[in-house]
């Protein structure tokens, strides 16, 4: 169909989430069947895309779900500021369902920098927000911990790092269910001196923003042992952080997995060791949540891998779900309310 219906859900249905069907290196093959996953799990899906192309590909899935026409789609490779102009992009027009109410969420696997831009113009910011900010979530050693900003600023003002950490608390308080998350700073000493002109100021900043409990500098090292609950950083030391660590797990699982099949005895071994290993490997998988939140904009937005697969589209949709019903979108805006009141 080219169009939803303005039937309001009832209370009782789970919020709508518009997925971006096109963006990314598996679609729409794997955000159909991602979407048929969640649906089956309980989650309300409309696909956004090529509805000629979505159509045909769930009859031959045997499959039926809502789609919302859109006529273009934005390239790995084409420029974020194309949204401006391409607003039958199906990224563009996924998050205009978030704009005018007739999708709770937008999750797109496709163009960061669009999704990213399509959420700013289409939702704005929320008040008191400078520059709305991609939250990670870390698999640790102690769980999970939440990494903002991991991509969305580059470079960025004390005030900015300080907004960062409000709603990195909200979400940690909303998301991992912890009614007091420790919030550190990056920077390349624990004192409070140490660090670049930037982590010296937004430590003083830190120190006095209610509704925040800071825990003080944190270096690299922190982030996987789980430290704190959340880390604030710039979006290009966040990124970088990032990216290291989902490289370096699988450059270890490679090793571990050349060395277990490197003799006959290693090959035994390593059959035994194979479901702990699984497990691991699940919980250092970037699928597990599918999808990155962007804070910060006035409404719900994820972005997730380019790569991802089925496995990684189902989660995200889950993980939209979970935000919309926790309110995390309000509660960061009380948070940043109290911010600038103070």
């Amino acid at each position: 169909m080219g169009g939803m219906s303005d039937a309001a859900p009832a209370p009782s249905q789970p919020p709508l989430i518009a997925l971006d069907a096109m963006g990314g290196d598996r679609m729409p093959d794997a955000a159909i069947d991602g979407a048929l996953q969640a649906v089956a799990a309980g989650e309300r899906v409309v696909l956004v895309g090529d509805e000629a192309r979505l159509r045909e590909a769930l009859r031959s899935r045997r499959a039926e779900l809502p789609i919302v026409h859109a006529g273009d789609v934005i390239a790995m490779d084409d420029s974020a500021s194309e949204v401006r102009r391409r607003r039958d992009a199906s990224v563009v027009v996924a998050t205009r369902m978030v704009k005018d109410g007739s999708a709770a969420a937008v999750v797109s696997m496709g163009h960061s920098g669009a999704t990213m831009a399509a959420a700013l113009l289409m939702l704005g910011r929320l008040p008191g927000v400078d520059r709305p900010a991609i939250l990670a979530n870390i698999p640790t050693k102690k769980g999970f911990s939440a990494l903002i900003d991991a991509g969305a600023n580059a470079d960025c003002k004390p005030a900015y790092l300080q907004q960062f950490a409000v709603m990195g608390s909200v979400y940690a308080r909303a998301f991992y269910a912890d009614p007091n998350p420790s919030v550190g700073l990056m920077s390349i000493g624990e004192e409070e001196g140490k660090g670049n002109e930037l982590a010296i100021a937004a430590h003083a900043l830190l120190k006095a923003t209610p509704g925040v409990n800071f825990h003080g500098n944190v270096e690299g090292r922190d982030l996987l042992a789980g430290t704190t609950h959340v880390v604030v950083t710039d979006g290009f030391t966040g990124n970088v952080m990032l990216k290291l660590a989902e490289g370096e797990a699988k450059v270890l699982f490679g090793m571990v997995r050349d060395a277990l099949g490197s003799s006959l005895r290693a090959k035994i071994g390593g059959l035994l060791v194979r479901p702990a290993l699984r497990g691991v490997a699940d919980r250092l998988d970037p699928g597990t949540y599918g999808a990155q939140p962007l804070l910060g904009v006035d409404g719900y937005a994820f972005i997730g891998h380019g790569s991802a697969d089925a496995h990684a589209v189902r989660n995200a949709l889950a993980t939209a779900r979970k935000m919309v019903d926790a309110g995390v979108r309000d509660r960061i805006a009380d948070g940043l309310a109290r911010l600038t009141s103070g």
